[in-house]
């Protein structure tokens, strides 16, 4: 069931729901974006806390918002959901392979190429996101309450920042969630990875000897936040993919001064170009992986203008070891991704990314086992998917096992585990702020196999049962609880 005014026009349509819900707390005090409001959000987070609105940041000309994904009720409510489960449960009956049957069978169908067929984005003329204008010499982004989240990081960074740019040579849109560090008052430092798909556009405007033109949205609405930090493949447009998310059209509008679209209620647009060839030294970062990430050299964005609406509301995140807000954002990738990650890989019944694995060190994965080595042949398979490519960790487990239960996943894994032969070992890519790999984007891999052995895999003991209590005897104490006196 959608959220109550779902689809948010804006963030602060977002913002406003969640102070109807209890979700959100005005911070009415002076606090200073330098450290102050990271320790402020950390410990929010670590309490289970709620969104924060910091409304008088003591740098920068307007509020800050953050935490806004913090918990999976929020998130939930982000999608308009009351469950995370629901959007992957749309997308797997969208993505079923089996043809019509039948009058009704044909009206489903119909159903499912309509409901894509009515979320591209849709362009109009004019736009909230425009309704205050800075060119030239104007631009300023000591405007923007930018956050020192770290006391070792560089400087002030803009951490939810959704980044626009396009193919040079086929116009394919990409739309990336990366950090922003400020250089000056018109000038950011790009840190995009090395793994992200606007790397390889900036690769082919540099060959091509050509400047290339990109657009930053801050303070957008909440499914186009989380649309960007989704990792979706190349081909599939982010906002597409958030106009489905929507059940609605997300408005676009032309940027000023370069060729690029932007969400048409966005808070504030930076638009600008790359050099080809210019890089300078981007970080440290206090990053997600709880360290800081070290000085490389990144592109630099030159700002030719900047738009925003009237009396905007600035969004950022706090990142950290876990637990941190995004949490949030990495189950909801984890609960919408999995119909499609079990297309890819029927084998398996579910998976879990841990959060203290930040997402991509870790995945524990339930299989039906059917013969000798199921679970290594799922393993290589995870490797081969996309971004789970940069999965460190799997942790295969039989179907009866509840992979979100760490408890019951630990068990499984420190018991049922002979590590000379259930060990699989590897080496691949790896996420490019791993800082434990002894090079960089490329480590070595455990696959751990769980499961229980077969007698083809070489187990020639007989597997033992497992010790459960008869259903009749769990019966009769349920009944007889309160007698107890317990």
């Amino acid at each position: 069931m959608a959220a109550r005014g779902f689809p948010y026009t804006d963030l602060k349509d977002f913002l406003a729901a969640l102070e109807r819900a209890g979700e959100l707390r005005r911070v009415s005090v002076p606090v200073d974006p330098t450290l102050e409001i990271s320790e402020v959000v950390t410990r929010t987070v670590r309490a289970g806390g709620p969104a924060l609105l910091f409304e008088r940041p003591t740098r920068g000309e307007m509020p800050v918002a953050i935490n806004l994904f913090g918990t999976e009720k929020r998130m939930a409510m982000a999608l308009g959901v009351e469950s995370l489960d629901e959007i992957g449960d749309r997308i797997g009956a969208l993505v079923k392979p089996e043809l019509p049957v039948g009058w009704s069978g044909i009206r489903e169908g119909l159903g499912k190429v309509m409901q894509l067929k009515s979320v591209p984005p849709r362009k109009v003329k004019t736009a909230p996101c425009q309704q205050v204008v800075y060119r030239g010499d104007d631009v300023d982004l000591n405007r923007l309450p930018g956050l020192q989240v770290w006391p070792g990081d560089g400087g002030i960074f803009h951490n939810y920042g959704l980044t626009h740019t396009k193919h040079p040579e086929t116009g394919k849109r990409n739309l990336g969630l990366y950090r922003l560090q400020q250089h000056s008052r018109n000038t950011l430092g790009m840190h995009w990875q090395i793994h992200k798909d606007s790397t390889a556009h900036h690769a082919v405007a540099e060959r091509l000897g050509q400047r290339l033109p990109v657009a930053v949205a801050i303070g957008c609405d909440p499914v186009v936040s989380y649309a960007a930090s989704a990792p979706l493949p190349g081909d599939i447009d982010e906002y597409l993919f958030a106009g489905f998310l929507r059940g609605e059209r997300v408005e676009m509008v032309d940027c000023l001064t370069v060729p690029l679209q932007v969400p048409a209620h966005a808070q504030i647009v930076l638009e600008g170009y790359l050099e080809p060839g210019e890089r300078l030294p981007e970080g440290p970062f206090g990053d997600h992986t709880g360290f800081y990430t070290p000085v490389e050299p990144f592109p630099v964005l030159h700002i030719e203008a900047m738009t925003m609406q009237r009396n905007p509301v600035y969004h950022s995140i706090v990142t950290s070891k876990p637990p941190q807000e995004d949490h949030g954002l990495g189950k909801a990738t984890e609960r919408i991704f999995q119909p499609l990650l079990k297309l890819l890989i029927p084998d398996i019944v579910d998976y879990d990314l841990p959060a203290a694995g930040v997402f991509h060190n870790c995945a524990i994965v339930s299989i039906r086992k059917r013969y000798p080595k199921h679970a290594q042949k799922v393993m290589n398979a995870i490797w081969g998917a996309h971004l789970m490519s940069l999965t460190k960790l799997i942790v295969i487990v039989d179907e009866d096992c509840d992979v979100h239960d760490y408890n019951e996943v630990a068990f499984r894994a420190f018991g049922n585990v002979d590590y000379a032969r259930d060990l699989l070992l590897t080496e691949g890519p790896v996420d490019h702020l791993d800082h434990s790999s002894y090079q960089q984007f490329w480590g070595g891999k455990a696959g751990v196999d769980a499961t229980r052995k077969l007698p083809a895999e070489g187990y020639t003991r007989g597997w033992p049962e497992e010790m459960t209590m008869s259903p009749e005897v769990a019966s009769l104490v349920d009944k007889r609880w309160k007698e107890y006196g317990i």
